[in-house]
């Protein structure tokens, strides 16, 4: 009993995920009769639409947390001025028909060069009055929140861009293959060699560890935990590959998720970002640049916005001045429900991912079933307050 009792809390979010799928699954087919599901192909992919912004803003997020508790409120305003400046670069500027401007392929490589940059000078500007002179990083991205979506209006005159070039799009909304009839096989393949590629990893990482006297998950831990992510995944790429393939954007979320976790756990400066969260004397007297870590990872926050503004652009088709409206919560409600510590040093990639995903099949399944948009705010505001206050209670646990 002890054991399973171990197995379900080493593994409750993931299960709690399960259980609100497979719950809100069941309410909706009996309110429509069977005629809709949550876990259709089309609506699947949907889903993976609907939260690509709020993963790739949780995991920028997620480093903020965990290294000292702080949070950005600015990434929603960040999102519609870069948004606005891509609109302008890609879409005001070629109209003027210079020779720069109307090569369309020229312009676009250009466009999201300059919406990178962007986002790192924004999270430098964040960063330095953060890092080093110590202004509360509330304050000071309450008013990047202001400004940036001030600029953002000033930017579109008050009025939404559109369209984008049909190049651009293809980038963050095509699907793989392109011929939609191979789309099933294709799909299949790729997931078998995904799988096989992950056996091998997680094996091999489990035997590194025990060689080296690391303490390891029990087998059964491990083995259930495992099971699960990899049926997930092979049901994931059924379900794509009834529709029309992997999606482009899915790949960029995958991409951004691996580089990251293996920043967070493989690396130096992850070391030292958990370690900043968890004693910030303490780090800087074991001689950790604390003040430039934390500028770093306003950095990364301003850089991850500037993607994030990317793939909304695209979604969307247009850019408009009041784009990215509470994505900030969406993202600092997704790491939070992912585990991660309100106090910082406590925190995973993957636990934001989930956090990410349960938000998403929060919204997809309330809306699917006809919920008032202001009762779906009132829900999200209290599984977001129960996962904070499951954080302290523990807390309040371990030091009793």
């Amino acid at each position: 009993m002890m054991l399973i009792l171990n197995m379900l809390k080493r593994n409750s979010l993931l299960i709690a995920l399960i259980l609100v799928m497979i719950l809100f699954e069941i309410a909706i087919r009996l309110k429509t009769g069977g005629a809709v599901s949550l876990f259709s192909p089309q609506n699947f992919t949907n889903i993976i639409y609907q939260n690509s912004y709020v993963i790739i803003l949780a995991v920028g997020m997620l480093f903020l947390i965990i290294g000292c508790g702080n949070i950005d409120l600015s990434v929603g305003s960040v999102v519609a001025l870069i948004g606005a400046v891509a609109g302008v670069l890609m879409v005001v500027m070629p109209e003027n028909e210079t020779a720069f401007f109307s090569n369309p392929t020229m312009n676009m490589y250009f466009a999201i060069a300059v919406c990178l940059l962007l986002g790192i000078l924004i999270g430098a500007w964040h960063g330095f009055w953060i890092a080093y002179i110590r202004i509360p990083s509330f304050i000071v991205t309450l008013a990047g929140m202001l400004l940036f979506r001030g600029l953002a209006l000033i930017v579109l005159d008050g009025i939404t861009i559109s369209p984008f070039s049909r190049e651009y799009l293809d980038l963050f909304t095509s699907f793989i293959p392109a011929n939609r009839a191979n789309a099933f096989d294709t799909t299949m393949v790729v997931t078998g060699f995904i799988v096989v590629v992950y056996v091998f990893g997680i094996l091999f990482d489990r035997l590194n560890k025990i060689k080296k006297g690391y303490e390891v998950d029990p087998m059964y831990a491990f083995l259930f935990k495992h099971i699960i992510i990899l049926a997930a995944v092979i049901a994931s790429s059924v379900l794509l590959g009834k529709n029309k393939g992997i999606p482009v954007i899915l790949i960029l979320i995958l991409a951004i998720v691996i580089i990251y976790a293996f920043i967070a756990n493989k690396t130096v400066i992850g070391r030292r970002i958990y370690a900043l969260g968890g004693n910030e004397k303490a780090a800087k007297l074991s001689g950790v640049n604390t003040n430039r870590l934390l500028f770093l990872s306003y950095v990364n926050m301003g850089l991850l916005a500037a993607v994030a503004a990317l793939v909304c652009v695209a979604r969307f088709n247009s850019a408009s001045p009041m784009a990215g409206t509470g994505y900030e919560l969406d993202a600092i409600g997704a790491c939070f429900i992912g585990g991660a510590s309100a106090y910082g040093g406590v925190g995973t990639v993957g636990g934001a991912v989930i956090g990410a995903v349960f938000m998403g099949v929060l919204n997809n399944g309330m809306s699917i079933l006809g919920v008032d948009a202001n009762w779906q705010k009132a829900v999200k505001g209290l599984v977001l307050l129960a996962a904070v206050v499951v954080d302290v209670m523990s807390k309040k646990r371990v030091q009793n």
